[in-house]
């Protein structure tokens, strides 16, 4: 005999299923058991204690030790003009101090130097603040007009001659670098030119932009000789690697690319970042490939590999520019939060440069250690590499006509020399900058304050 099976819509069955499985599992959420094993805990914690400061741990039990042995014995008082703690170096029963004895010390440890039976505690040495080079404070000296829209990128070929710059016009530019004056206009691009890369082994020319394109132009004929097809969106950074044929190119796509310069072979896709990348750089040295996003980090490639060796997570806002010392195994990345100072390969991280009171759009810097910051609101800070002092602090000056909104810095690069600084800016000019000739360590001194710094950081 068979009964008749009721039908029933998807609906309902899906809704059962979803009422058994909430039934079955929601119900023990709430009411698991809260188990607390105290021995558990204060075994935890001493672990803890002894990991993080196993080094001072012994130093401070003794040290506790000798305060409550003073408050028994008033007959041994210490003086607080001491600069150090004197221990016998192997106590006896029957030696007056034994009561007051902070610790035994080996002649081998690395806090004391054993002197006549005696072990002295070395204090710790008060940390130095090195003084800033002197650096010439830099001034505006040019003026170049000719974009319709926002500049957004340049760069300098390697033989020092021209300079280009993209803009949201969609044309590249390329001008005299010498006399300002302008060459040639590159068009193909239709939309907002995002980056530029000049190449120092072959005369090419390789652009990107929010059109999603990657070209590569031959600068002998004036013309586009290839594309680059793979990002999914607006194309914001690109550079070459300085000793093989391989471009890096990043976006909106949160990816970042390697290609084959000649054979237009996407070599890599490397993922990892979770928003816009805004900056890639590259150097010969590991790592090789270095990117910062808007998802505040910055991570740290192996080019062979394809695959993220390391990701930094220290700033809390977006992270919109990447720079490489020219000399030095270093880096800088800048956020809206700071500058921050890491040293290669691992990333370890080396000071902070606070100062910006705006969003950081661009880096650059020279040889001779001059790192400049460029601001949303128009600011130029000039730095100290190695001391982070901000020597110089500077508005760039808006083009007559522009509303006060378009004081903007989009990207910065100095020359080949490092001598002059070229900026692209919102008010639709290039602005050229270069150390004043006439300026001394005596009629600009370095307001250096190593009291005030120390207060800050210590």
């Amino acid at each position: 005999m068979t009964e008749d099976v009721q039908k029933h819509s998807v609906h309902t069955l899906v809704f059962r299923s979803l009422k058994r499985t909430h039934d079955i599992f929601l119900a023990n959420q709430a009411f698991l058991p809260f188990l607390k094993d105290d021995i558990a805990e204060e075994l935890r914690k001493s672990v803890k204690s002894r990991d993080s400061y196993g080094l001072v741990f012994d130093r401070v039990q003794a040290a506790k030790v000798q305060k409550a042995s003073q408050g028994h014995n008033n007959s041994h008082v210490q003086h607080p003009e001491e600069p150090m703690a004197v221990v016998p170096a192997n106590p006896t029963p029957n030696s007056q101090s034994s009561s007051s004895a902070l610790m035994t010390i080996p002649q081998s440890t690395p806090f004391g130097q054993s002197t006549g039976g005696q072990v002295q505690l070395i204090p710790k040495k008060a940390p130095t603040i090195p003084k800033p080079k002197w650096h010439p404070p830099w001034k505006l000296y040019r003026v170049i007009s000719g974009h319709l829209g926002w500049v957004r990128c340049a760069a300098v070929e390697p033989g020092n001659e021209w300079f280009a710059t993209g803009s949201a016009d969609r044309v590249i530019k390329i001008w005299d670098l010498a006399s300002g004056k302008l060459k040639l206009s590159l068009t193909g691009h239709v939309s907002t030119v995002r980056g530029l890369a000049v190449s120092g082994r072959h005369p090419y020319l390789f652009s990107c932009g929010e059109d999603r394109q990657v070209k590569c132009w031959d600068l002998e004929y004036n013309k586009v000789i290839r594309h680059y097809h793979g990002h999914l969106s607006a194309v914001y950074s690109m550079a070459l690697h300085p000793s093989i044929d391989v471009l890096a190119t990043a976006g909106r796509d949160s990816t970042a690319r390697i290609w084959d310069m000649r054979t237009k072979a996407n070599i890599h896709t490397l993922t990892g970042h979770t928003n816009t990348v805004a900056s890639v750089v590259a150097q010969t040295a590991n790592p090789q490939i270095i990117t910062g996003s808007h998802d505040s980090t910055i991570r740290l490639w192996d080019l062979a590999a394809g695959k993220s060796v390391c990701t930094l997570t220290n700033h809390k806002k977006s992270v919109r520019s990447v720079v490489i010392h020219p000399s030095l195994y270093m880096f800088a990345s800048a956020s809206s939060d700071n500058i921050k100072q890491w040293r290669c390969p691992e990333g370890n991280f080396v000071q902070n440069l606070s100062g910006h009171s705006s969003i950081i759009n661009c880096m650059a810097v020279n040889p001779d250690g001059v790192l400049v910051s460029g601001g949303d609101n128009g600011t130029l800070h000039f730095w100290d590499w190695r001391t982070g002092y901000n020597f110089q602090r500077a508005q760039a000056p808006v083009q007559p006509g522009s509303m006060d909104s378009e004081a903007g810095i989009f990207a910065m690069t100095f020359d080949q020399s490092g001598s002059r600084l070229i900026t692209a800016e919102a008010d639709k000019t290039i602005k050229v900058y270069r150390e004043d000739e006439d300026a001394s360590e005596e009629s600009h001194p370095i307001n250096w304050r190593p009291d005030i710094i120390k207060r800050r950081k210590f």
